[in-house]
């Protein structure tokens, strides 16, 4: 077993947006000149580890991010096929074959490794999602997804609908 996985508490906590707004981001979101994408456009920079969203004025909204470790990586363009406020967690087949310990399946709340809030890509596994572990934003931690700490995720879970479009690079 990877002695640097995290095992999510087994008990999903309370939904409590109060709560799960104190857990901030250790990289601020701040306002950024860009160009080159239509604005509502969400892009990701893996290497950066940075999110944008790409506003009418030139300028995009930029959180900090966590995205996929070594080997679970992924480029492409995307649309956000469905949102969901403190959603249940099942772990892939796949995920589970690596880490038995996890639960089957979670139920929402502070504790669950996706967060208060998810945006959910395409016919994938992907998902952009917060996280119980803010400290792993500016990390390449999970298995593919896109972590925010959780207030940043809830921002942007209310600025984008579903049909947004994901760049991810």
């Amino acid at each position: 077993m990877d002695p640097n996985a995290i095992s999510p508490n087994l008990d999903s906590g309370i939904k409590d947006d109060g709560q799960a707004m104190l857990a901030s981001s250790p990289i601020p979101r701040t306002v950024v000149p860009f160009s080159g994408y239509s604005p509502g456009t969400i892009v990701i920079s893996t290497k950066e580890k940075r999110l944008y969203l790409v506003q009418d004025d030139g300028t995009a909204l930029r959180y900090g991010i966590g995205v996929g470790k070594q080997g679970f990586t992924w480029k492409g363009t995307e649309t956000i096929s469905r949102k969901a406020e403190w959603p249940s967690w099942t772990p892939p087949k796949e995920m589970i074959a690596r880490r038995p310990e996890l639960p089957d399946r979670m139920e929402g709340g502070l504790n669950n490794p996706l967060g208060a809030r998810a945006l959910y890509l395409g016919s994938t596994l992907y998902r952009i999602h917060g996280t119980n572990e803010p400290n792993t934003i500016g990390r390449a931690v999970s298995s593919g997804c896109i972590r925010m700490a959780n207030p940043d995720v809830m921002d942007l879970y209310q600025r984008v609908g579903v049909g947004t479009t994901v760049v991810v690079l």
